[in-house]
């Protein structure tokens, strides 16, 4: 059991010489002075090894897994070195230290807690605990931060069979020290009285903590600010996948994975090159922080870009660069994540017990030559990409039309030939039908639209689209990467559109539901508003131009193109005049109607906006904004409305306004709460077409103006 794993230490001494230190401690006078002078040779030889650790981190800053294995070595010496001292060369009564958790696994960041196990035969005795005392005295005395208990060897298979913590903190155990009888037969029980037979219950354990984790950081790896350690994406999720190999299959490293399996050997290169990188940046960031810090906050992103030696290119910073490749790595992790359960199922599947059991009604065994498979859509075979490269946009296409989940295997398939798309796919109607069919599907489109994002597929079809995707936004108003962002949106533009959003946004859902005159215009211009983020210049005025380009290819018509062009174009224009701008200033809503110039345009941007903002992040949307939005909306609306009357001039315009903006002060006292006025849009789905019922043109039934909403 016990591994070798400083064997891949270079150089120890230069790290630590236990040795000598071992004979200046033993050739210290007895006296009352022995402690003090114990203390200081251990704080010199930490300082130094922790100098030394660093050094070698600086002159190859990618080696943070090396720096890892290194302080655990260190680490492991300190405690050695310590607890000879306490007991003084004398044999004390049995017991044996254990390594738990990162400590157990050879692998610390320069501030990890110290993971130590106590561990005895039987029921620990005064001297047994007299003597762990001592030792965690002179640990804490160094300023080592240290988790331990006192266990006998019942106990501990006691509070294993009850605590999923403790069960999987020992199942990376490592004896450091004292007697290997009594951790070996540890060993034995815990394999034998609590793993054995328990493989599904540790499994659905370890993925309801891990997403109850996810949902405390955020539940997405693209905020802007991840957590290195716990966040989605992060060194946990890999951890968490080497535990169940080892519960389940009992791995004693991260490469048996493969064996066993659950990853091919590319797959496992990716594991291996992610983990790589994660614990670079994580060793980095203790000693930026000087402490045990894990998030990746915005004063240690440039700090550590630097030191990782990331440079500036033209339209990206090196901040900018650093932080696309962490979230391209913590994507890579979600990939992996997807890949290693549906193995892990299929593998439990077989035994009698599965611990993902679909919950999707059941489907026809064939859908359009995809296979269903217990409820997920897959592939028959591995050449079907291959023999038409248009069915890596239908996988998508089919799931969205079919509320399906995507079969991993599927997706292993689709992101291994994403390269099959070139530019004859990228022009094929076909193609692009089947995009704009998952786009504007009203059902989840933000579900699916992150699948094909994962695999690859989104970025090669639409390569502009390709260039953001963890494409950091390196402010403090941003939460996410351009590309989740976006996103985002449109899974809000689909939830407004369902009507989930109503009381939210009573005047966004009517408009969507009963005012828009095409609704995948809208869809589109969502997806590209922020798609030139990173290339230098004004983003909206080259995504406009992007725009411009891609909607043909979309099937947009000419109209449509255009209105997309302008949104994307100006999709800050509303914002900026409803929150930096006097709305009680006639002028204001002048300007602004001489931009938009249309109702239709109005609406759109309206919408367009909400979802912008509510996109960035929580919290970021309030009563405050919508206020001011809905009153520049109204004002706006009002102004579009009575411009054929005013002909008299800019005097005119201005006194309509100024009236609206008198009047609008007193109904906002007196409004009520708004009824409903449209019934909510189900978007069923069109079985036969692909695509769901709501897409293409809807005819406005009323002018909206006939309507007055308090908010947006």
């Amino acid at each position: 059991m016990t591994r070798s794993l400083h064997d891949s230490v270079p150089d120890r001494r230069a790290i630590i010489d236990r040795r000598g230190i071992a004979d200046g401690l033993a050739a210290l006078p007895a006296g009352n002075e022995r402690n003090g002078f114990a203390l200081k040779i251990l704080r010199g030889a930490l300082e130094q090894g922790r100098a030394e650790v660093a050094r070698r981190l600086s002159l190859d800053p990618d080696r943070g897994r090396a720096a890892a294995r290194a302080t655990a070595y260190l680490h492991d010496q300190i405690l050695r070195l310590a607890f000879d001292f306490v007991t003084n060369g004398s044999v004390p009564e049995p017991m044996s230290i254990v390594g738990l958790g990162g400590t157990g696994r050879g692998e610390m960041a320069p501030f990890s807690d110290f993971d130590l196990m106590f561990l005895t035969a039987a029921k620990p005795t005064q001297k047994q605990e007299a003597t762990v005392q001592a030792v965690l005295h002179l640990l804490w005395d160094l300023k080592i931060k240290v988790g331990n208990s006192i266990r006998s060897i019942p106990e501990l298979m006691t509070i294993a069979r009850a605590d999923m913590t403790v069960r999987t903190a020992f199942l990376e155990a490592r004896l450091i020290w004292g007697e290997r009888s009594i951790f070996d037969e540890a060993v034995k029980r815990f394999r034998t009285k609590i793993v054995s037979g328990t493989a599904a219950e540790f499994v659905a354990a370890k993925l309801a903590e891990r997403d109850e984790r996810h949902r405390r950081m955020g539940d997405t790896r693209y905020v802007v600010e991840p957590n290195v350690k716990d966040g989605k994406g992060g060194l946990r999720d890999l951890h968490t996948l080497y535990w169940i190999g080892k519960y389940v299959h009992g791995v004693e490293e991260p490469s048996d994975l493969v064996r066993v399996g659950l990853f091919t050997a590319a797959e496992f290169k990716k594991f291996e090159r992610a983990e790589r990188f994660f614990w670079a940046v994580r060793c980095h960031l203790h000693l930026a922080a000087g402490r045990a810090e894990e998030r990746l906050g915005f004063d240690h992103q440039k700090q550590i870009a630097e030191v990782m030696r990331y440079a500036d290119r033209p339209g990206k910073s090196a901040v900018e660069r650093f932080m696309q490749f962490y979230f391209l790595n913590a994507k890579t992790v979600g990939d992996l994540t997807g890949i290693f359960l549906a193995q892990l199922d299929e593998q439990l599947a077989k035994k009698g017990f599965r611990f993902a059991l679909p919950t999707i009604r059941r489907k026809p065994r064939r859908l359009s030559g995809f296979v269903v498979d217990r409820g997920r859509l897959s592939v028959p075979d591995d050449r079907f990409f291959a023999e038409d490269p248009c069915r890596l946009l239908e996988l998508f296409a089919l799931a969205a039309r079919e509320g399906l989940e995507i079969h991993p295997a599927a997706m292993r398939a689709a992101a291994r030939d994403a390269k099959l798309i070139d530019d004859e796919v990228r022009k094929s109607a076909r193609a692009n039908a089947l995009f704009l069919d998952v786009l504007t599907c009203v059902n989840s489109p933000e579900l699916v639209l992150r699948w094909m994002n994962e695999a690859g597929v989104f970025g090669r079809f639409v390569p502009d689209f390709g260039r953001v995707v963890a494409q950091m936004q390196f402010d403090m108003y941003h939460h996410y990467t351009v590309d989740e962002h976006s996103i985002r949106a449109i899974g809000l533009l689909a939830a407004i559109e369902r009507g989930e959003l109503k009381q939210d946004h009573p005047l966004s859902t009517a408009i969507m539901q009963k005012q828009v005159g095409s609704r995948r215009t809208l869809y589109v211009a969502v997806l590209l508003h922020d798609i030139a983020k990173g290339r230098g210049g004004d983003h909206s005025e080259i995504g406009a131009a992007i725009a411009m380009k891609l909607g043909p290819r979309f099937g947009l018509d000419p109209a449509e193109t255009e209105t997309v062009s302008w949104l994307v174009r100006h999709h800050l224009l509303m914002s900026a005049t409803a929150f930096k701008r006097d709305l009680a200033d006639p002028k204001t809503v002048e300007d602004f109607v001489q931009m938009v110039q249309s109702p239709e345009r109005l609406r759109l941007l309206l919408i367009l906006t909400v979802v912008d903002i509510r996109a960035v992040g929580p919290g970021v949307w309030n009563e405050w904004k919508r206020a001011l939005l809905s009153t520049l909306f109204e004002a706006a609306e009002e102004r579009l409305r009575l411009g054929h009357k005013q002909r008299g001039g800019r005097s005119s315009s201005t006194s309509g306004s100024s009236n609206w903006l008198r009047r609008s002060a007193g109904r906002a006292a007196r409004r009520r709460p708004i009824r409903s006025v449209c019934p909510t849009a189900t978007g069923s789905p069109n079985r036969r077409s692909g695509s769901c019922r709501m897409q293409g043109r809807l005819l406005p039934p009323e002018p909206i103006s006939a309507m007055r909403f308090q908010t947006s």
